[in-house]
């Protein structure tokens, strides 16, 4: 009897061995949420830029290689009212070059005509919509430096870029705006201030209609004035 018993407590015990060999099996890693989410945030691969973010300190040198490689120089605005054709002067070369690298980003199309005053400018570039916030942003923030003594007057017909909103002594040109003289006679008060960059060749016509349109007390147009594109043309 003693010796039956031994034997069952004997299997017993092997069986119970059998069980924790299978609990032994090979061990698995445990990922906590946290942790997953890590691995997932160093696996997103950024897509690779074609031009470095712009700013104050780099945009002057960036614009000084574009110019050896881009020598376009007229371009054709699209808008609600029709197209206008520029000339962009050579001689300005860090913002004909600005110009250009801008309407080869695409960053113009969908913007507005946000400042009117009849006989005086339409000004452009801007926009309420954050698409246009966004583009900036990616493209990055920067000011050119005026380029005022090439002997460009503010006739009627040129284009010429405005200073920048904040505290801004030296004139520094907030370089994704810009500004067409619509004043019969020019605006002559503005030479020195700014820097002209060009001058429209084809369709005034077009500048007038959109100084016509009625505004608000900010000179913001009551119905959008969109440009719908801008293209660089022979």
């Amino acid at each position: 009897m003693r010796l039956v018993f031994l034997l069952c407590l004997f299997f017993l015990f092997l069986n119970c061995e059998d069980k924790q060999t299978k609990k032994k099996v090979i061990p698995k890693t445990t990922v906590t949420k946290k942790e997953k989410k890590d691995i997932k945030k160093d696996t997103i691969i950024e897509p690779e830029r074609e031009f470095p973010k712009l700013d104050s300190k780099s945009a002057m040198a960036f614009f000084l290689e574009y110019d050896k490689q881009h020598k376009e120089n007229k371009v054709r605005i699209t808008t609600d009212f029709g197209t206008i054709d520029i000339l962009l002067f050579n001689e300005t070369k860090f913002h004909r070059s600005n110009f250009i690298f801008l309407t080869k980003q695409k960053y113009f199309n969908g913007t507005q005509f946000y400042r009117v005053i009849n006989n005086y400018i339409v000004q452009a570039g801007n926009s309420d919509d954050k698409k246009t916030a966004k583009k900036r942003s990616y493209i990055g923030r920067y000011l050119l430096p005026p380029d005022t003594k090439r002997g460009f007057k503010h006739d009627r017909g040129v284009v010429s870029m405005p200073s920048s909103e904040i505290n801004n002594p030296y004139k520094l040109a907030s370089p994704f705006e810009f500004f067409i003289v619509q004043q019969k006679g020019g605006a002559h008060f503005l030479d020195g201030d700014y820097t002209i960059f060009g001058k429209v060749i084809k369709g005034m016509h077009v500048v007038d209609k959109i100084a016509a349109v009625e505004t608000d007390d900010g000179d913001w147009p009551d119905k959008n004035v969109y440009i719908r594109s801008v293209e660089i043309i022979d």
